[in-house]
């Protein structure tokens, strides 16, 4: 079943044409990734699909229902930031008790006590229990994105959106986020889309890969058939040429360790 159908969805900033007539569908309970090069038109259509920014022309669907020109405050969707979009004067727990009574899908149903209740119990899932009370210039970047997320999944939304949330981060807390998003979509059923420009952390990631360039889908399909059938030379270069290119540097710098360990005294 879909969750969201986007039909034509054009966009421009002046003269310059960011999407063109772009069509995709995103189904319930899935983990899209749109990957793409700067200035592809990816962060263009989150933006449209959170309600940041108006289209041109198009239709978005979820549920069957236009939200084309509904508030932002209404179609049930959270984001999650590249800059984590922290409140630096308030510790974790109040960033997302904050969230609870303020956000108007959610502050009908929260006081105080029922708000730092659900903040625990989120920031506990994303393994920050013992960091409640440390504003976000005493937590690491990973630890700040954790918060974010836990933010973000408090306000129970259908569907959560990502902007390159993890390109400011090491590798190694690049690598844990990682599994720790996927086992949080397993366990809370929710449709996620992903904008990265990184091949290797889409793959890792999603139940399918829409592959964008200069504001249109070359093709939406699953990593496997991504490698297996590349849609056109884009998708092939883009997309595999660069995989190979991470792989076997990868295997060299492993190579190169062990030599290094090898002519240790």
């Amino acid at each position: 079943m879909d969750k969201l159908v986007i039909k034509d969805l054009s966009k421009k900033f002046g003269q310059a044409g960011v999407l063109h007539s772009v069509s995709f569908s995103v189904k319930d309970g899935e983990f899209l990734s749109i990957l793409g090069p700067s200035g592809c038109g990816k962060t263009t259509i989150l933006r449209i699909l959170i309600g940041l920014e108006s289209p041109d022309s198009g239709v978005i669907l979820k549920d069957g229902k236009d939200i084309t020109n509904l508030p932002a405050a209404q179609r049930k969707m959270g984001i999650v930031f590249q800059n984590y979009a922290l409140f630096e004067n308030m510790t974790a727990l109040r960033n997302v008790e904050y969230a609870l009574l303020k956000s108007a899908g959610t502050k009908a149903d929260y006081d105080k006590r029922k708000a730092n209740a659900k903040a625990k119990e989120m920031l506990s899932l994303v393994g920050l229990s013992e960091h409640l009370d440390k504003k976000p210039g005493q937590l690491s970047g990973g630890q700040q994105q954790r918060v974010a997320i836990a933010r973000t999944l408090a306000l129970n939304p259908d569907v959560i959106l990502f902007d390159e949330p993890m390109s400011a981060l090491d590798v190694d807390t690049r690598l844990g986020l990682r599994m720790e998003l996927k086992e949080l979509q397993k366990q809370f059923g929710t449709t996620m889309i992903y904008i990265t420009h990184d091949q290797e952390e889409a793959f890792a990631m999603s139940d399918r890969i829409m592959v964008m360039d200069s504001g249109v889908i070359h093709q939406l399909d699953t990593p496997h058939n991504l490698i297996d059938h590349p849609a056109d030379d884009y998708v092939r270069q883009f997309v595999i040429r660069n995989i190979d290119i991470k792989i076997n540097s990868l295997i060299q710098f492993s190579r190169q360790g062990n030599k290094s360990a090898a002519g240790r005294p």
